[in-house]
């Protein structure tokens, strides 16, 4: 593949995403300057971009995506995802209502806050600070639990899973149908 295809499939791919021009002028521009500088180094096009042009030009149009776009899909499948763990639950104990502990709490808020941390920072924290921030949010959810008891403070009905999931519903569709197609969502 030469470098005017590799630069035109990932233009393509970026139209495609709904990346604004002055973006896209810009990737194209630092694409084209890498492109240069390996065929200057006798390296090709495939060696900067891989094997599958239209998943890299996916994976650099996913971390230029703005920070609230990103916060809004995160916080849809987080609510995805609790919604089936909900219904998970309910299904287990065979009950239409769940209660909920200060320490389900504690614990919810905890995992939801971590998540969403990582996946807007991309997971660029580091090992230790990782692990730093994992024990250090297991402590405060550990303390919370044991400072409160095992009070019940609400019951979670049936139909509150399900209302979680809708948010996230076509972010996991939009994902499956990209998994099926080849291309990361």
């Amino acid at each position: 593949m030469t470098n005017a295809q590799i630069l035109a499939a990932c233009r393509s791919n970026w139209e495609y995403r709904g990346i604004d021009d002055a973006s896209m002028r810009e990737m194209l521009e630092e694409l084209s300057a890498h492109l240069e500088d390996a065929e200057a180094a006798g390296r090709t096009g495939q060696d900067v971009v891989g094997h599958d042009v239209r998943t890299f030009a996916a994976a650099w149009a996913r971390a230029r995506t703005p920070l609230p776009r990103r916060m809004l899909r995160t916080a849809s499948l987080g609510c995805f995802v609790t919604g089936w763990v909900l219904l998970f639950a309910h299904a287990v104990r065979w009950t239409t209502r769940l209660d909920v502990t200060p320490g389900h709490l504690a614990l919810w808020a905890v995992l939801g806050t971590a998540t969403v941390t990582w996946k807007i920072r991309r997971g660029s924290l580091g090992v230790r600070r990782s692990w730093a921030v994992a024990l250090a949010a297991f402590l405060t959810a550990a303390l919370l639990d044991r400072l409160a008891g095992d009070m019940v403070l609400f019951e979670l009905p049936l139909w509150a899973a399900p209302l979680l999931l809708l948010p996230g519903l076509p972010y996991a569709v939009g994902d499956a149908r990209a998994r099926k197609s080849g291309v990361r969502p």
